[in-house]
């Protein structure tokens, strides 16, 4: 049984102030360290601060949530994989054995699954949000991939699951995704919402081979070629997956709660890219953790005006790249919160 959840709604989201960054700028400059010296923490620092204020940035509780989602361009053959291996993974995360896992408990994050469109019944699962929207979607090679009101319900049952972890005492969101398929799914969002050549966004995904990834570029084309759609509710029905429309929603509830979202690497920032294109404000809330070896991540970060923290090679998903670009958050937080300034250095106040 799915979980109770709102009516399709999306919230606003404030803008962040920029008359308030000189003053966090010069704060960060005074601190007992030489200007500039700790370079983008620096940055990040200021963007936590503004995200936080009138309060002081806190980053100690974080959330992932790794959203599943099948595809229905999989049966056209543009993954090595099989659909049923999304629902393995998802059995894999509760048992506590996938990467994401892993990473969680280095990072001191807590991890909750959601099942936004698994082929598959999910057994229930204390770990385990029962948010599906259908059983997977439509061949978007073929046909749209899930209709306007699908993907409405998508965006706000993510935004509702984001607001649920802010309100449990979340202070950052991370998003991250299981769905085989949806490096197609990501690259034509990026195709068209960033906009890029299609060529320039399409890449292995899980590991194609030279034939494997001709065939996905014929498959692409031809969905492609299938829909005009430009308008970004209309590109996310035409081609995206429930998994990346409800990480959308997420982005979008998280900064309308005022929390940092840390953005994964290609299919999380496709999904980040449809939420800034459809609330323009839920950029500046955005952390990008890492740069993806898949090959449009480029696209997507260059369209959004994104510098992402790392550049480990890493091209897994599961929000692995978002978990470890954590603790940076956490030190730059504590930049703010926890130096002193170079005046109470001097001045010998150190209590």
């Amino acid at each position: 049984m799915t979980d109770a959840f709102p009516t399709p709604y999306l919230p606003d989201v404030a803008p962040l102030d920029p008359a308030l960054e000189p003053a966090l700028r010069a704060r960060i400059d005074g601190k007992a360290k030489p200007p500039g010296s700790l370079g983008r923490i620096e940055d990040l620092a200021v963007q936590l601060g503004l995200i936080a204020y009138p309060a002081e940035p806190r980053v100690q509780d974080a959330a992932l949530l790794v959203f599943a989602g099948d595809h229905g361009m999989t049966a056209s053959g543009v993954s090595q994989y099989p659909s049923s291996v999304t629902a393995a993974m998802v059995a894999t995360f509760l048992a506590g054995r996938a990467s994401a896992n892993a990473f969680a408990a280095a990072t001191g994050a807590r991890l909750r699954v959601i099942d936004a469109g698994v082929v598959a019944d999910l057994p229930p699962h204390p770990g385990l949000i029962d948010a599906k929207v259908a059983r997977g979607t439509a061949d978007a090679a073929r046909e749209p991939a899930m209709t306007p009101e699908q993907a409405t319900t998508a965006l706000t049952r993510g935004c509702a699951i984001a607001r649920r972890e802010i309100d449990a005492g979340a202070d950052v969101v991370a998003i991250g995704e299981m769905g085989i398929g949806n490096t197609a799914a990501a690259a034509l969002l990026a195709h068209r919402l960033a906009p890029a050549p299609l060529d320039d966004c399409i890449g292995p995904g899980a590991g194609q081979s030279d034939e494997g990834l001709k065939h996905k570029r014929a498959v692409l084309a031809r969905a492609a070629a299938r829909s005009d759609a430009s308008a970004p509710l209309d590109v996310l029905a035409a081609f995206g997956g429930f998994e990346i429309a409800m990480m959308a929603g997420a982005v979008i509830g998280a900064a309308a709660s005022r929390r940092p979202v840390v953005i994964d690497g290609f299919i999380a920032g496709a999904a980040a890219l449809v939420a800034v294109r459809l609330t323009p404000a839920a950029r500046d809330y955005c952390v990008f953790a890492h740069r993806s070896a898949e090959r449009g991540h480029g696209r997507i970060l260059a369209a959004l005006g994104a510098a992402p923290l790392i550049d480990l090679g890493l091209r897994l998903g599961e929000g692995t790249g978002a978990l470890l670009a954590v603790p940076l958050l956490r030190a730059a937080a504590r930049l703010m919160t926890d130096v002193a300034s170079l005046d109470d250095v001097l001045a010998g106040n150190l209590r």
